[in-house]
């Protein structure tokens, strides 16, 4: 396997590579189109042809590059089943393995960030990692208080689901605002504030609806956007419209 870590500075979001090297089949999981340039010349670099890109929910921090890769490199467009998108090209779902060439990608639906909201584990003899996306991140969670979050949901999500998962898996999630790569399972159980140490749900729910966090700033068109599977709406403010105008379609 073919693995890259990658990093969009503005969101804080990481993207993965996940390449099979028997057969060339290779994966972006929650590109960003700030950095659609850099993973396009990341797979030249590696001599690889972009099979899929696959998102772990509908973001509202940045907009994904999904569509302008299927432009490019003629990808197939991944979304999770409940996400129910016109644009996406394949629906995953928990108990139906998503292949990537002879890697196993094992959906997790993990809701509670959004109501729609997966995980992807990769498990055999060699490592066991999950992608969380923004569900569980190093030391934190996601987000809670907007597009359809719940968080009784989120910690039915990431104790019967992720934590339950052998305490060695990597932990890769889909954002890190603190300089932060990987974390395991046994860590988040005992380390994460929010969560670890067998903190009770109510205790969480507590914890979560006390946080008090700053509006979204990229929100009002991001959702929107990504719905379209990364279409620049016309209401992009022109501070986050750069990107937009290098990728319009056309």
């Amino acid at each position: 396997m073919i693995f890259r870590q990658l990093f969009e500075s503005s969101s804080s979001t990481y993207t993965y590579l996940v390449a099979c090297q028997d057969t060339g089949v290779v994966a972006l999981i929650d590109p960003v189109l700030e950095t659609i340039e850099r993973d396009l010349a990341l797979l030249k670099e590696l001599d690889l042809q972009l099979t899929y890109t696959i998102e772990t929910h509908i973001h509202a921090d940045h907009l994904t590059s999904a569509n302008k890769l299927k432009a490019l490199t003629d990808s197939e467009i991944v979304y999770p089943k409940q996400a129910g998108l016109p644009c996406q090209d394949i629906s995953v779902e928990e108990g139906r393995v998503f292949r990537v060439g002879n890697i196993e990608l094992h959906p997790l639906f993990t809701p509670g960030h959004t109501d729609h909201h997966y995980a992807y584990l990769i498990d055999n003899a060699a490592q066991k990692m999950v992608f969380t996306g923004d569900a569980l991140l190093i030391e934190a969670c996601g987000r809670t208080d907007f597009q359809s979050g719940d968080a009784a949901a989120l910690y039915d999500s990431i104790q019967n689901k992720l934590f339950n998962l052998p305490n060695e898996t990597l932990v890769y999630p889909a954002h890190d605002y603190e300089g932060r790569f990987v974390s395991t399972v046994a860590q988040e159980k005992i380390r994460n504030p929010r969560l670890g140490n067998h903190k009770s749900k109510t205790e969480f729910i507590e914890i979560m609806n006390s946080l008090d966090l700053p509006y979204p700033r990229k929100i009002d068109f991001a959702v929107p956007g990504n719905e379209a599977c990364g279409v620049c709406p016309p209401d992009v403010p022109d501070e986050f419209r750069s990107p937009c105008e290098m990728h319009d379609q056309g």
